[in-house]
This record gives structure tokens, sequence and C-alpha cells, in this order.
């Protein structure tokens, strides 16, 4: 009688990336193990920009309701990060909104003259 062994090969996947909190504990939650580290200052501040790129790339790719919600998620990370009020943020956006408009009237600049 002839027995085949087959042994699951698990490729560890490297991603050196920010991920939401809860990421680590529903990664155990697979069976899978998560090697993991807490940013410093700096790293965390080059980690939040690269992850606003990131969804801004997802959201530019599929343009859905979730992939903006993870923007506005790395938007307030920024803001608690560069201690930015959000009450205040919003102020200025309102602000330059009315002072510059915003862009709901579709508006393209071709050239000037």
């Amino acid at each position: 009688m002839e027995y085949k062994i087959s042994f699951l090969t698990i490729n560890p996947m490297k991603y050196n990336k920010l991920v939401r909190d809860k990421i680590p504990e529903i990664i155990k939650n697979k069976g899978l193990i998560s090697i993991t580290h807490i940013a410093s200052y700096e790293e965390y501040w080059q980690k939040l920009k690269e992850k606003l790129q990131e969804e801004i790339d997802e959201f530019v790719k599929d343009s859905n309701e979730e992939e903006l919600a993870d923007i506005l998620e790395v938007v307030y990370a920024i803001c608690d990060y560069k201690k930015i009020d959000k009450k205040e943020l919003e102020l200025l956006r309102q602000k330059k909104s009315e002072e510059r408009g915003g862009f709901r009237n579709k508006i393209i600049l071709d050239e000037t003259k």
C-alpha cells in the first residue's frame, strides 16, 4: 500500500505597511501568524502618508464608498498624529470653499491667456 503525504507550504507574505488595529487579530482568527511591530513616531508618519496614497490609488481604481471611507480613516489618523482638530479642519474646508468655491460646478480650466 502506498501513502501520499502532502505538506501545506505557507509562503510568507511581506507587507511592511500600516494596517488597521484589528488586522493582527483577524489574521490570527484565520489560523495564521502575523509578525508586527509598533512604529516609531517618524516611521508612523511615513507609513500614514504611504497608506493615504495606497487608499487614494484604490479609490481611483474602484471609486466606491468603501474606498472613500478608507481615505477618510487615514485622514482622521493624520489629524490625530498632527494634533489637528477634525472640527477645525472642517471649518478650514468650509472657509476655503466659501473663498474659492468647491467642485460642484464641474469647471475644467483649459488654459489662461
